[in-house]
């Protein structure tokens, strides 16, 4: 059995023995390094945002009388970030609340669409001149202009809140930005019903807009931002006979006009903004059925709208070192639908703000719609509280 046992034990020691005296190959080259892992690519994005919400009491007669809810207006994410040289890249996400018909898939939910989406490449870079080009959904020709002097968290523009166009649309732009801060140039070509519809037809509206800040060049804060700009735009929309029909005269390849203009003046900055704007619009109908009974008559309305802001904060403005952020708002505007009738919209909105710090600010203000003269629109007399948050 000592035998067998010390037997066992050489067989299994042997092999170390060897390996021990066996000397090392230095002939073979050593095993190279583990590869570096590859450096992390770190793409700089510009990420900021802006929420808008609101407390609301209503105060007219009627069924609508003191009807009150909390309202989460919408939330814009912007998102923007370089796209090689030159070129960059903005995506403005628009959440808000779908108020679409019972039955839509996201009827009383919440949703996520994009507002401004577009490529610019920046063609001009000078001491003086700068001009960029952009493609995607694009800021129309004025609303975002008259946004940098009115605090839109309050309310829509007058523009936009009478329903002359969109705040965007998908199609082209350029901005020419002009020398010593004079002032800037912005034109459009753009589908027409805006960044929340699909296109409908083969028509293109033209927009352009020229600001000019003459006094640029003053000491004064507030009379340096003094600027004056002047728009038009030029679109068109197909007829409801573009298709034809059994039993119509034929199809309607023409357009219908859908123009609009206006002039705007102001001041920016943030203890006192105020601004005025005259604007008119032109849209065309057609009446009839399109048959030799009823043929087809193209009817035109002409519509104006004057408006006049000031939001200023009177401590801030007498003393730079004041810390009490109280702000006064008065706004007043008077749409006509059709200047051939007497009728007309008037809009009055007027109250206080407070800043919490420099990117939160809460409001009480009453706002109030009222049609005179047969004029067709709803009484809205509401109390607000407004919430505006910038991150």
């Amino acid at each position: 059995m000592k035998i067998i046992t010390l037997i066992a034990f050489g067989l299994f020691t042997l092999p170390a023995a060897i390996s021990a005296q066996t000397p090392a190959d230095t002939t073979r080259p050593a095993p190279p390094p583990p590869a570096a892992a590859p450096a992390a690519v770190s793409i700089p994005v510009d990420f900021s945002g802006v929420l808008l919400a609101n407390f609301q009491y209503r105060g007219d007669k009627g069924p609508a009388k003191s009807t009150n809810k909390f309202d989460l207006e919408r939330a814009y994410l912007t998102f923007k970030m370089p796209a090689g040289d030159r070129a960059s890249i903005r995506i403005t996400a628009d959440v808000f609340q779908n108020t679409s018909a019972p039955g839509d898939a996201f009827y009383k939910g919440w949703v996520v669409r994009a507002k401004y989406a577009y490529l610019q490449y920046d063609f001009l870079k000078s001491a003086g001149w700068n001009g960029a080009v952009r493609g995607g959904l694009v800021h129309t020709v004025a609303i975002d202009h008259l946004e940098s002097f009115w605090p839109r968290w309050i309310s829509p523009t007058a523009v936009e809140r009478a329903g002359f166009f969109s705040s965007a649309d998908a199609g082209v732009a350029t901005v020419v930005g002009l020398p010593n801060k004079l002032g800037e140039f912005y034109a459009t070509i753009t589908n027409g019903p805006g960044y929340a519809a699909r296109e409908t037809d083969r028509f293109k509206d033209y927009s352009a807009r020229l600001s000019i800040t003459p006094l640029s060049g003053s000491s004064n804060k507030v009379i340096k931002t003094f600027d004056i700009s002047g728009w038009t735009y030029i679109g068109a929309v197909a007829s409801p006979f573009a298709a034809g029909g059994a039993g119509q005269l034929g199809a309607i390849g023409s357009s219908l006009p859908r123009t609009r203009a206006g002039v705007f003046a102001g001041v920016r900055d943030p203890r006192f903004s105020a601004g005025a704007e005259w604007d008119t619009r032109k849209d065309a109908t057609e009446t009839g059925a399109n048959t030799l009974a009823s043929p087809a008559v193209e009817v035109d309305s002409t519509g104006r709208l004057i408006s006049g802001f000031a939001a200023i904060k009177p401590f801030q403005l007498v003393s730079d070192n004041s810390g009490l952020p109280l702000g006064l708002i008065a706004r007043w505007d008077r749409f006509k639908p059709n200047t051939s009738t007497d009728g007309f919209v008037n809009t009055i909105i007027g109250g206080v703000t407070w800043d919490l710090n420099k990117k939160v600010a809460v409001s009480l203000d009453y706002q109030e719609v009222t049609p005179h003269n047969g004029a067709i629109a709803a009484v809205t007399k509401t109390y607000f509280m407004h919430l505006v948050a910038n991150f």
